[in-house]
């Protein structure tokens, strides 16, 4: 008898906005509270974090904004809203850091990263800096020249095997 293991791929959602809209400066790592129904929504990948961000209440961190679409076998059974405050779990000296950063001009706080730890849904926070259009079209074009540098690499490796 065989046995097959079905290879559970983990999923990642990432805010690729925040990546392009900010200089991302410190990353920290939170749980996160969620209901039964929004854990399974997750696992299909019914989420969208890009217009999402976070907001500090009474020394407790709360996400805001990130869409995550009921079920549609859930729907009927509860009341889902897809919008709510979601709060984060983290230590009190990581909110005492966060806390410094915000306190400082132009730093802001944005989700980066939804992810599975174990069976345990996470999210990775950056502490971020607002990027100007001209700190934008500089990242275009070194990244568009990392991508022919590569190809350039490519070609020169092919010819020396050849």
């Amino acid at each position: 008898m065989s046995f097959t293991k079905k290879k559970n791929k983990k999923k990642v959602f990432i805010n690729k906005k925040a990546q392009y809209n900010f200089f991302i400066k410190k990353t920290i790592i939170s749980g996160i509270v969620l209901q039964g129904w929004e854990v399974k929504s997750i696992r299909l990948g019914h989420v969208q974090l890009t217009s999402g961000y976070i907001t500090i209440n009474n020394n407790e961190i709360y996400l805001i904004g990130v869409h995550i679409q009921p079920l549609t076998t859930v729907v009927n059974s509860c009341v889902c809203q897809s919008d709510r405050t979601r709060k984060l779990l983290l230590h009190k000296k990581e909110i005492g850091a966060v806390l410094n950063y915000i306190q400082k001009k132009g730093y802001t706080v944005v989700p980066l990263k939804l992810f599975w730890r174990k069976s345990w849904c996470k999210i990775k926070i950056g502490i971020a800096k607002g990027k100007s259009k001209r700190d934008k079209r500089l990242d275009e074009k070194n990244n568009s020249w990392k991508i022919d540098q590569s190809t350039i690499f490519k070609r020169i490796s092919l010819n020396k095997k050849r």
